[in-house]
Parts: C-alpha cells; sequence; structure tokens
C-alpha cells in the first residue's frame, strides 16, 4: 500500500465551495491535483493507493484508490467530492468515518491522530527539501508519504513530524508542486529505487 497524506493549510472546512474558483476556496486546486496525482493513471487508478488530505488540522478526507467509483481525473470532479466530504463532516464520529462515496470517506482527525493511524500501517516518509537524497535512499515497503501544499508545515506539525516521521527524503535539487512531488515519488516506487524500468 502507498499512501500520501497532504496538509492542506487554507481550506475551510466549512467554505462554501465553488467549483467554478477552486483557487479562491482555500487552493483547492492544488489538492485536487494531489489526489489525481495520486490515484490516476493513463486511462485508470492505480491499486493499493490511498489519499489523505488534512483540513484546517481536523478533519481529514481520505481517497482509496481500490474502492473509487466514478471518480475522473478533472479537478471539478475531485473537488465536488472533497466538497462533498466536508459537508458529511459532521456525520463522522470520533475517529469512525463518514462515507461519503464509494472510496471517499472523512474522519474527524487532524494531522497527528492521522500520523498515528497511518504509522501502524507503514514507514512515515515526510517530504522535505533538506532530507536524503531519494536516489541514496531505499523505498520502504508500505510508505506513507506526508507533505504540505503550497506553504511550509507549521511549527505545531514539525513537532508532530519529529515524533512520527522514520525518514526526511529529498526528491531532487528543486523545489516541486506537491502534485509533482506525489508523481515523483510514485515514479521512485515503480522503479524500485530507479533501479528498474
Amino acid at each position: 500500500m502507498r499512501q500520501f497524506v497532504v496538509v492542506a493549510h487554507e481550506l475551510d472546512p466549512a467554505a462554501d465551495v465553488s467549483l467554478d474558483d477552486l483557487p479562491g476556496t482555500g487552493r483547492l486546486d492544488l489538492l485536487c491535483r494531489c489526489v489525481g496525482a495520486a490515484v490516476f493513471l493513463s486511462h485508470g487508478i492505480r491499486d493499493s493507493v490511498r489519499v489523505h488530505l488534512v483540513v484546517d488540522d481536523a478533519y481529514t478526507v481520505r481517497f482509496d484508490a481500490d474502492r473509487l467509483r466514478h471518480l475522473h481525473p478533472d479537478e471539478r470532479n475531485v473537488a465536488a467530492r472533497i466538497r462533498d466530504a466536508l459537508g458529511d463532516r459532521e456525520d463522522a464520529i470520533g475517529h469512525q468515518p463518514a462515507d461519503v462515496s464509494p472510496g471517499v470517506e472523512i474522519y474527524r482527525m487532524g494531522v497527528e491522530a492521522t500520523l498515528d493511524r497511518l504509522a501502524r500501517e507503514g514507514s512515515i516518509v515526510q517530504l522535505h527539501e533538506d532530507g536524503t537524497p531519494l536516489a541514496d535512499d531505499l523505498p520502504p515497503a508500505d510508505p506513507v508519504f506526508i507533505l504540505s501544499d503550497h506553504r511550509d508545515f507549521t511549527d505545531a506539525e514539525r513537532a508532530v513530524l519529529a515524533d512520527h516521521a522514520d525518514s526526511r527524503v529529498r526528491l531532487g535539487p528543486e523545489t516541486l508542486h506537491a502534485d509533482h512531488a506525489i508523481t515523483v515519488a510514485h515514479n521512485w516506487l515503480d522503479t524500485d529505487g530507479y533501479e528498474s524500468y
């Protein structure tokens, strides 16, 4: 299983999501691109991938590629699922999710609770420009990559990562957009650490 945790810093869970202005709705456009980069292949959906969007350090919207139905690779379609999930946020009780649609759930969990749960499922890998170069590291068996949206992690989030991250890796010499970082991480895993094509 490959998992990606994207921490969203501007999306208000109570926002009135306009599908005609995704950038103006807490950079929802970027979050949609992250979901797309994580779950879609050309003419298909990847197997064994989950994406967790942590919103307002209070809710986590999870996309499970193995269960997704009727999700299309356009931003508006993905944004509608996120909008629907946030609309159902009050139905999430404790850490029990509210089901939004096949493969999409919302949890009442912030960054720390999400990482607590995912640490039991795999190795937490922070994507960071000061990390070990990707080519010098070996891909973990069940990676849980965590990255921020277009903003840096807050001091509180960095403290949580210091306690949870098993490793910190750098994808390359340049800072990448979050969705591009997900694509590079997939390629690293797809090629067994750039060893096979």
